[in-house]
C-alpha cells in the first residue's frame, strides 16, 4: 500500500509545485498560449467541479475540504484492502486520493483552487483545471475501465 500512498504524495508534489510555478509567473486571468487548442490562465476557483458553489458566500470551502478528507480516509482504507494483483484499482484510487489531497491543500491555505491549465476548441473554453482534477479524473477513468474488465472477466 505504500508505493501507491507514494503515488499520491507524487501527485501532491507535481500538484503544489505547478500551482506555485504558474502563480508566480501568471497575474489572475492571465493568458498564455502554448499551442492551438490549448493556453495557460490563471484563475482562483472557490467552488468544486465547474465552480459549483463558487458565490455560496464562503461556507463552501470548508465542506469541500471535510468532504475531501472524509472521501480520501475512505479510499486510503479501500486500497488497504485491495489484493496484490490489482493494481489498476490501485493506481486509480491513489491518483484520486493524491488530487483530492491536492486540492484540499489549496482550499485550506488560500479559500480557492489554483487552476492554470486552458484547453479549448475555437471561443469554447472547458473550464480551468490543475493537475490534482486531472488526477482525479484519470483515476475515475481507470475505476470503470477496471470495473468493466472485471465484469467482462466474470462472464
Amino acid at each position: 500500500m505504500l508505493k501507491w500512498l507514494g503515488l499520491s504524495g507524487l501527485i501532491i508534489v507535481l500538484d503544489q509545485f505547478t500551482k506555485v510555478v504558474m502563480s508566480n509567473w501568471l497575474e489572475l486571468y492571465q493568458t498564455v498560449a502554448v499551442m492551438p487548442y490549448f493556453n495557460f490562465t490563471l484563475a482562483h476557483n472557490s467552488g468544486a467541479a465547474f465552480s459549483f458553489l463558487a458565490g455560496a458566500g464562503g461556507w463552501q470551502r470548508w465542506f469541500f475540504i471535510v468532504l475531501a478528507l472524509v472521501v480520501s480516509a475512505v479510499l486510503v482504507v479501500w486500497l488497504s484492502r485491495l489484493k496484490a494483483a490489482e493494481k489498476m484499482e490501485a493506481i486509480a484510487i491513489s491518483l484520486i486520493i493524491g488530487g483530492a489531497i491536492g486540492n484540499v491543500l489549496d482550499r485550506f491555505l488560500h479559500g480557492y483552487v489554483i487552476d492554470f491549465i486552458d484547453v479549448y476548441i475555437g471561443s469554447y473554453h472547458w473550464p480551468a483545471f490543475n493537475i490534482a482534477d486531472a488526477a482525479i479524473c484519470i483515476g475515475a477513468i481507470l475505476l470503470i475501465l477496471d470495473s468493466f474488465k472485471k465484469t467482462a472477466e466474470q462472464k
